[in-house]
């Protein structure tokens, strides 16, 4: 798969936070990939859009909050 074209960023709320974060790449057609902040060469994970979108939609409501 080709991710040269990526668009790599981090959430805004995390500039204070050194590189103990995650980059995702939206601008991919139908993937969001996303890749650790510390190791920009390092291994990428792909999720299709729809499966993403769940995710933070899920992250939103607290789904994950323990």
């Amino acid at each position: 798969m080709d991710l040269s074209g990526a668009e790599w960023r981090k959430s805004t709320l995390s500039q204070g936070g050194g590189n103990n974060c995650v980059e995702v790449a939206r601008n991919l057609p139908g993937i969001v990939a996303v890749r650790d902040s510390k190791a920009p060469d390092g291994p990428i994970l792909v999720f299709a859009r729809v499966d993403w979108s769940v995710f933070i939609r899920d992250i939103k409501n607290g789904g994950f909050d323990q």
